[in-house]
C-alpha cells in the first residue's frame, strides 16, 4: 500500500474519531487508538506501515509534547518537579514489581519477569496529557505533577533499561562505569536545556556572555523575529526539534525533549519592537496546535493502536494472566501514585486521584522493551509478549475513560 493511501486513511479515521468522540464526549485519543487497531486487524492498514507513516508518526508525538510544554508555565513546572519526587518514585516501583510477580507466577522464568516489570514500569504521558487537554484540565495542578513526574519516571526507566537488560538478556553485566555514564548523561542533558533557558535564549546586554563575539549578539527572539515574525512557527518547531535531538542523543525519547523546548520558551520572546499590536505568541501557540492535534498528531495514536494486533487464539490462552495483570496494575498504579501525590507532594485528594488515573497508561517505552524482548532478543514468549501488549490496550484505554469520568467531581471540588 502506497505511504500516500496510508495517510489519506488515517486522516479519514482522525474524523470519524472526533466525531463519535463529540458524540460520546470522550476524548479522541480513545478512538484514534481503538480505530487504528481495528484497521491493521481487518486489514485495511498493513501490519507493518509504510517508513513514512512511522516517521510521521515519530514528528507527531515531538509536536504534541511541544504543544504541551509551550502552553506550561516553566516556574510551575520546576515547583511541580520538588513535589512529584514520590510520584514518581512509588508510581513505577509498584508496577515493576507487580508484572515481575505475575510473570513470575505464571512461568517461573526470571529474565522474563524483568522484562515484563520493565515494560509495564513507564507512563505513556503523551496520552495522558493529550486526555487532559480534551477534557480541559491540562494546566491544573495535576497536569503539572503528572509531567513532572513522568520526565522523573522516564529517567528512572532508562536508567533501569540501561540496568536490566544485560541481566534479563545473558549478554552482559552492570558495571559502576556504566552507572556513573547514565546519571552523568541526565545530568549534562538537564543543564544544557537549563543554561539554553536561563542564558542563551534571553536577551543578556550585560551578563557573562556580553564579551562572547557571537553569543552576545543572540537571543531567540532574534530568530522569532526574522523577516517581521513571519517564520515564528518555524523558528519554534526547530527549537523544538533540535532540543528532541540532543535529548534522543543523551539516551531519552525526543518528545521529552521537544516538552523542555516549550517550557523555555517564553511569550516575552515574541515581543517584538516593529510591532507591538500583534500577539505572535498566541498566534504561534495556536499553528502549533493545530498541527499537534488536528493532522500530524493523531497520526501518532493510530499507529500506536495499530501496533495491536489480535490472534485471538492466543489471546484466549492468555486472558487469565492479562485479568490478573490489568487488575493488579490498575489498582496499584492508581493507589501509589495517588498516595505519593497527597502524602509527598501535598496534592489535594482530587488532584490526587487525577494523577492516579493519569498515569496509567503505557506507551513509547513499553514497546520499546517489548520489541526488544520479543523481537531482537529471545526473552519473552509469545504469551507473555501478548499478554504485555493486551494490558497496555487496557491501560490506555482506561486514561482517557477515568479521567472523563473524574473531570466532573474534579471541577465541583475546584469549585466547591
Amino acid at each position: 500500500m502506497h505511504a500516500l493511501t496510508q495517510l489519506a486513511i488515517v486522516w479519514c479515521s482522525v474524523y470519524v474519531a472526533v466525531f463519535l468522540a463529540a458524540r460520546t464526549r470522550l476524548t479522541p485519543v480513545l478512538y484514534f487508538l481503538a480505530i487504528g487497531s481495528l484497521l491493521v486487524n481487518i486489514g485495511i492498514l498493513p501490519k507493518q506501515p509504510d517508513p513514512f507513516i512511522t516517521g510521521l508518526a515519530d514528528l507527531g508525538i515531538v509536536l504534541i509534547m511541544f504543544a504541551l510544554g509551550f502552553e506550561e508555565s516553566p516556574s510551575r513546572f520546576v515547583s511541580s518537579v520538588k513535589r512529584s519526587w514520590g510520584i514518581a518514585l512509588f508510581g513505577a516501583i509498584v508496577p515493576f514489581l507487580v508484572g515481575y510477580a505475575v510473570a513470575e507466577y505464571f512461568w517461573g522464568d526470571y529474565h522474563m519477569s524483568l522484562m515484563c516489570g520493565l515494560a509495564m514500569t513507564a507512563t505513556a504521558v503523551s496520552l495522558t496529557m493529550v486526555s487532559l487537554k480534551s477534557a480541559g484540565l491540562q494546566t491544573s495542578e495535576a497536569a503539572s505533577g503528572i509531567m513532572s513526574s513522568a520526565v522523573l519516571d522516564d529517567i528512572g526507566s532508562l536508567i533501569l533499561v540501561a540496568v536490566l537488560l544485560p541481566i534479563a538478556s545473558g549478554i552482559g553485566e552492570i558495571t559502576a562505569q556504566g552507572l556513573m555514564l547514565i546519571m552523568l548523561k541526565v545530568i549534562a542533558f538537564f543543564a544544557i536545556v537549563v543554561f539554553a533557558g536561563v542564558v542563551l535564549f534571553p536577551e543578556k546586554t550585560d551578563g557573562p556572555l556580553a564579551r562572547v563575539p557571537v553569543l552576545r549578539f543572540f537571543a531567540i527572539r532574534s530568530l522569532l523575529a526574522f523577516d517581521r515574525g513571519q517564520h515564528a512557527t518555524l523558528s519554534v518547531l526547530l527549537v523544538a526539534l533540535s532540543i528532541g535531538l540532543l535529548a534522543h542523543a543523551f539516551g531519552f525519547h525526543p518528545a521529552i525533549g521537544a516538552y523542555m523546548a516549550g517550557l523555555i520558551l517564553k511569550d516575552e520572546y515574541f515581543r517584538f519592537s516593529h510591532d507591538l499590536g500583534t500577539n505572535y505568541y498566541e498566534r504561534t501557540r495556536q499553528v502549533v496546535d493545530n498541527v499537534a492535534f488536528s493532522w500530524i498528531g493523531p497520526v501518532f495514536f493510530v499507529n500506536l493502536g495499530a501496533h495491536i494486533l489480535f490472534e485471538w487464539d492466543i489471546l484466549l490462552g492468555v486472558a487469565p494472566q492479562v485479568i490478573v495483570l490489568f487488575t493488579g496494575l490498575f489498582i496499584g498504579q492508581i493507589a501509589s501514585a495517588a498516595l505519593a501525590a497527597r502524602y509527598t507532594g501535598n496534592f489535594s485528594n482530587a488532584d490526587s486521584l487525577l494523577i492516579g488515573f493519569g498515569m496509567l497508561g503505557r506507551a513509547e517505552l513499553a514497546f520499546v522493551v517489548m520489541d526488544i524482548a520479543y523481537v531482537q532478543l529471545p526473552i519473552l514468549n509469545t504469551e507473555a509478549f501478548y499478554m504485555l501488549m493486551a494490558t497496555a490496550f487496557g491501560l490506555n484505554v482506561s486514561v482517557p475513560l477515568t479521567i472523563g469520568w473524574w473531570k466532573q467531581r474534579y471541577m465541583e471540588t475546584h469549585q466547591a
